[in-house]
């Protein structure tokens, strides 16, 4: 027997104990078997009153499961609850504060609480369920475990939701309890993978990442960002990421969609829209400003509009 002392007149407001099943178990039930005294079973049952009982991995209360709580009525003194958690430690915690009112029937002062016995149901393989412990849990529970008497699962694996865990997320979907939204830009409208949340089958033109969630780079476009823009935009401005095309026009000299055409012979400006001088060498007409290199006989200046009054004497 196992005796602890704790309430409002003893240095311990609290009081706790583990079982330790050496491993994860499927639990189903719990028996605790409390100390028993001909003709005090009252006051033994309010010692005890009011306690709770935890399953966990680890033997902190922090982060386990609560499977049972105490309420205003007296328990027995034999007590059993069915508790369908797993875990290896089951815990038991009781408490006495100063300035809580508890119920009627309650020992409030010093309280023992004397353990006798604790017995522990369920199956030894939480991957299993069942009155034989030998139908697997179904495949998407999370950590393979389940409701040890009909086999639904705690929790899911992510991408899966339903008692059972056969349903996948729906379109646009994914993760732990399907609650994370796609949120990238996957090849043709397609959607991300209700697990992991990529895009299987690839980015959509000018996204890149594994989540197909971060656009191209300034400067590049298309599928996998893996083509370069002409460089020629209007004022230096990025191409389009999923085109190639310069939204805002092209510099004064280019022209078709990507801006990656010179003007043709003879023209130059924005749009191509402007005529070389007459009095240029066609082919030395700069395309993007007009500039001529090379001028008619005659003929000078910037745009060789200028006539030449020169008078070439020479003498023999």
């Amino acid at each position: 027997m196992r005796t602890l002392d704790f309430g409002r007149n003893s240095p311990q407001k609290t009081v706790w104990w583990n079982v330790d099943l050496g491993g994860i178990y499927s639990i189903y039930s719990i028996n605790i078997l409390f100390g028993q005294y001909i003709g005090f079973d009252e006051r033994q049952r309010g010692r005890f009153a009011g306690f709770s009982l935890y399953v966990s991995n680890t033997e902190n209360i922090q982060g386990s499961s609560l499977c049972y709580k105490d309420g205003t009525r007296l328990p027995p003194l034999n007590f059993t609850t069915t508790c369908t958690e797993s875990g290896r430690y089951v815990i038991f915690y009781n408490e006495r504060l100063d300035g809580v009112t508890y119920p009627t029937g309650y020992e409030v002062t010093s309280v023992i609480t004397e353990l006798c016995e604790v017995k522990v149901q369920g199956c030894d393989n939480t991957s299993f369920y069942g009155s034989n412990c030998d139908t697997p849990c179904p495949t998407n529970c999370k950590d393979s475990t389940c409701h040890i008497q009909n086999g639904t699962c705690f929790t899911c694996t992510p991408g899966w939701i339903g008692i059972h865990c056969n349903t996948k997320c729906g379109k646009g979907w994914y993760g732990d309890n399907c609650r994370q939204q796609c949120k990238g830009y996957c090849k043709d409208g397609t959607s991300c993978n209700h697990v992991t949340g990529q895009c299987d089958e690839g980015c959509d033109a000018g996204w890149t990442g594994k989540l197909c969630d971060n656009e191209c780079e300034d400067g590049t476009y298309s599928y996998c960002c893996a083509n370069n823009c002409s460089g020629h935009c209007l004022n230096d401005s990025p191409c389009n990421k999923q085109t190639g095309r310069c939204d805002k026009g092209c510099k004064p000299g280019y022209t078709n969609g990507d801006c990656h055409k010179a003007c043709k012979e003879g023209y130059f400006g924005r749009n191509c829209s402007q005529i070389c001088s007459p009095n240029c060498n066609p082919d030395t007409c700069r395309h993007t400003d007009g500039l001529c290199i090379n001028c008619d006989t005659g003929w000078m200046g910037y745009n060789c509009t200028t006539a030449n009054n020169q008078i070439d004497v020479r003498l023999c």
